[in-house]
């Protein structure tokens, strides 16, 4: 099988873009080569280009790449400072005459929706709260239903919280855990692109978007960032990763505290 070339690179990057708005630098070439080049093989072709080509024909084979491409580097309470907000700022403010809503717009594995669903659990007490969960890369998706983790993955949750509300496998599952029903029953998956029109998903108190902006373009973000305000309702809020920033792009929010953003009432 011939190395992954140039031009090549180029073909998977445009392909990424058109995709999920994902641009691939070119320092991301051993990474394509390594992810891909399994397919080559399973799928008998002898070259990356005829690999592109059988992505534009085939839309099954186009999800499985994207799925390969996109990088899931994730674990529960990532950035703990958003989650203190949540705790102390956000939840204690919220409007007690409807149920809390908040979408996890890139929810990889689950480990965010599951770490934000802990939060919920104890600090809204009896009153009604819900969590969408999305990503693009269906398979991502399918293990975050699953919501069963290694053990070690386990370390940065909260001991409260693992013992309020995580089970520890036994027999064929001993060395992971998952959470108990009344946590997983409240969090919604759903794969969802979003550089495409946004399903019916209604609107939401909180839109939890992180380290996902650092692969797009100023133009992707605003699009991207516009289409999560439109189902944020006003005064809600938006986080992102503390590595990213909406500076310069001209969106209708107010910085509250580094990676935390507010829509205007």
């Amino acid at each position: 099988m011939a190395a992954l070339s140039d031009a090549e690179l180029s073909g998977f990057s445009r392909l990424m873009f058109e995709a999920a708005g994902i641009t691939l630098a070119p320092s991301k070439k051993a990474l394509v080569e390594g992810r891909l080049s399994k397919r080559l093989h399973a799928l008998g072709l002898s070259s990356f280009t005829a690999y592109l080509q059988h992505l534009r024909q085939d839309p099954t084979e186009r999800q499985q790449a994207i799925d390969l491409l996109t990088t899931n580097e994730t674990y529960f309470f990532r950035e703990p400072r958003h989650f203190a907000y949540l705790s102390e700022r956000i939840v204690p403010q919220a409007d007690a005459s409807r149920p809390f809503r908040v979408w996890s717009a890139a929810c990889s594995s689950g480990e965010e929706p599951y770490s934000i669903a802990l939060v919920l659990a104890e600090r809204m007490g009896q009153r009604p709260w819900e969590i969408v969960a999305s990503d693009i890369s269906t398979r991502v998706i399918e293990q975050a239903r699953r919501a069963i983790y290694p053990m070690e993955r386990a370390e940065k949750i909260p001991q409260p919280y693992l013992k309020a509300f995580c089970l520890k496998g036994t027999g064929a599952q001993e060395g992971y855990f998952t959470l108990q029903p009344a946590i997983r029953e409240r969090v919604r998956f759903a794969v969802i692109n979003l550089n495409a029109p946004l399903p019916d998903i209604g609107l939401f108190d909180l839109v939890v978007l992180r380290n996902v902006m650092i692969y797009f373009h100023a133009d992707t973000k605003r699009a991207v960032c516009r289409r999560l305000l439109d189902v944020l309702r006003p005064g809600g809020h938006l986080f992102i990763g503390h590595s990213e920033s909406l500076n310069g792009l001209d969106l209708p929010v107010r910085s509250i505290q580094p990676a935390v953003y507010q829509k205007p009432q």
